[in-house]
């Protein structure tokens, strides 16, 4: 079972389709109950992906800075190198 805002709205979407065609009180109130509880899964599917999104962007920018950084740190040894043997830096 896929577990998206897709197949959650689709769901939805039929459990409501099936309150209005119902003519039995009881089976609407139920059809009813089940489109609640999958709009609810499909709006919590819909956080757990925005929420992944934004971890992944978070994830993306601190590789990158420490990327950077490192950059630096290995500039900053080579030029200390280079002070400590006599050699011209640049």
């Amino acid at each position: 079972m896929s577990q998206t805002f897709a197949f959650y709205d689709e769901r939805a979407k039929a459990a409501a389709a099936e309150a209005e065609a119902a003519t039995l009180d009881n089976v609407r109130e139920r059809s009813l109950r089940a489109e609640k509880t999958w709009r609810g899964l499909a709006d919590q599917a819909l956080k757990v992906q925005e929420d992944r999104a934004k971890a992944a962007k978070e994830r993306q920018a601190r590789i990158e800075r420490e990327e950077r950084e490192q950059a630096r740190a290995e500039l900053r040894e080579e030029a200390a190198r280079k002070w400590a043997s006599g050699e011209k830096l640049g």
